[in-house]
């Protein structure tokens, strides 16, 4: 995923930076983000950060509160509904890219899963959540299909990553790892009904583990507040 280091200082190099940290769990939800703050982080005037998080606050990652513009927080309704959605985009996404993908994409994802395999357990969750990413986008360029990867590229934005991420449950990060080989490995057969099917078990499992850290936050929530 892109970084903050690969491009000059600008409104769009912050927007960027600030959305990858916010899918990535850097910035937890609830997170404050004031211009001020930001503008002496990235040394920039006010002006640029205001359009960045103008920007971030039309894609929907942040919202205003009575404090102000703050990271939005999930809910487990919209968590349905983006999950729902994209368990079918990314199924029609991973059977265009076993019709459509090219060697330079083979080869692409066939060096994505050498290296996060290379990672092994000791991973950070930021660093879990940005290869699964990267991996994903991946898929999506294979397609060769503009307006489907625009519409995953919008529908990820809505996935942030609170409570957690599903990759640090359990030997989730491993699995998600054999799955993302068995999605490839279809591609690069352009068997396309595999592909479908590898990108869907995948999805639904991810909505699964999803929904359990809603459950886990909201009883750990609710125990707090019996103590208060």
């Amino acid at each position: 995923m892109p970084s903050l280091d690969d491009k000059p200082l600008d409104r769009d190099a912050v927007f960027e930076q600030l959305r990858v940290e916010i899918l990535d769990g850097t910035l937890p939800a609830g997170h404050p983000l004031r211009e001020v703050a930001l503008a002496e982080r990235f040394g920039l005037s006010r002006t640029p950060i205001r359009d960045a998080l103008s920007r971030l606050e039309q894609t929907g990652l942040a919202v205003r509160g009575k404090r102000g513009l703050h990271v939005k927080r999930v809910d487990p309704e919209t968590v349905v509904q983006v999950y729902s959605l994209r368990i079918l985009l990314e199924e029609d996404a991973a059977g265009q890219a076993a019709e459509a993908r090219t060697i330079n994409d083979l080869l692409r994802l066939e060096a994505l899963t050498q290296r996060d395999r290379a990672l092994g357990s000791n991973v950070s969750d930021q660093q879990m959540i940005r290869s699964n990413m990267e991996f994903h986008e991946t898929v999506w360029r294979s397609t060769h299909n503009d307006v489907l990867m625009d519409l995953l590229e919008r529908l990820t934005g809505h996935l942030i990553h609170d409570p957690g991420t599903t990759l640090a449950v359990g030997n989730r990060w491993s699995e998600s790892l054999d799955e993302h080989e068995e999605l490839a490995e279809a591609i690069a057969q352009r068997d396309g009904q595999r592909a479908r099917k590898a990108a869907r078990k995948h999805f639904s499992r991810a909505l699964e583990l999803r929904m359990g850290l809603l459950r886990q936050s909201i009883l750990e929530d609710s125990s707090e507040a019996d103590k208060t």
